[in-house]
């Protein structure tokens, strides 16, 4: 296992999803009281599991046909743009 990839990813992806909407939605479903904790943290984990693959997924086929300096470059672009774009709708 390359730790470093490890530890990389865990850092990059558990910062990107502090206080974010899925961390905000999950918060709002255990605040019911009748829900059980456990299950909405199974089903939470179990959604980030799978949004996980997805996209683990998609970036080993597009890998193959773009270069990861390319990919770089096109994430960039889509943040930046997301960010101009919500700016201007704020």
């Amino acid at each position: 296992m390359e730790y470093k990839v490890l530890f990389t990813v865990f850092t990059a992806v558990f910062i990107a999803e502090l206080g974010d909407k899925t961390q905000l939605a999950t918060m709002l479903f255990a605040a019911d009281k009748e829900a059980s904790k456990l299950t909405v943290f199974i089903g939470a984990s179990l959604a980030l599991i799978f949004a996980s693959g997805i996209g683990v997924l998609a970036g080993s086929l597009i890998s193959q046909y773009l270069s990861p300096k390319h990919l770089n470059y096109i994430a960039g672009f889509g943040f930046i743009s997301i960010g101009i774009w919500t700016f201007v709708k704020a």
